[in-house]
């Protein structure tokens, strides 16, 4: 069964960062896309980052290019966002999802397993 496992979220400062982390099990996701996404309260879940986890670059929402860098260690079954520069408006739960295949879908509902997710402050 695939789990994933998301974790360091926080409260941080607005300008700080954070290093998010998604650790998946279950099965070998060498066919997989690996998304991240958020949704703050009263929005919808909104695509963030996406990577293939055969390789390959990354794909980003527009308002995450330059702050947000996603990347992945096999070795581990691990993919990473790393988030600098954090404004107020990135607070939200983050979320990482699988979905078998190579495109970098932006549609939540084309992902197949999620984890839980975790907690993003970030004070103005």
């Amino acid at each position: 069964q695939v789990q994933l496992v998301e974790s360091g979220g926080g409260l941080v400062q607005a300008g700080g960062s954070l290093r998010l982390s998604c650790a998946a099990s279950g099965r070998t996701f060498s066919s997989y896309t690996i998304g991240w996404f958020r949704q703050a309260p009263g929005k919808e879940r909104e695509f963030v980052a996406a990577i293939r986890w055969s390789g390959g670059s990354p794909y980003y929402a527009d308002s995450m290019k330059g702050r947000f860098t996603v990347s992945r260690d096999n070795a581990k079954n691990t993919v990473i966002l790393q988030m600098i520069s954090l404004k107020f408006e990135d607070t939200a739960v983050y979320y990482c999802a699988v979905r078998r295949g190579a495109a970098l879908t932006t549609t939540p509902e084309r992902y197949d397993y999620w984890g839980q997710g975790t907690q993003v402050t970030v004070s103005s």
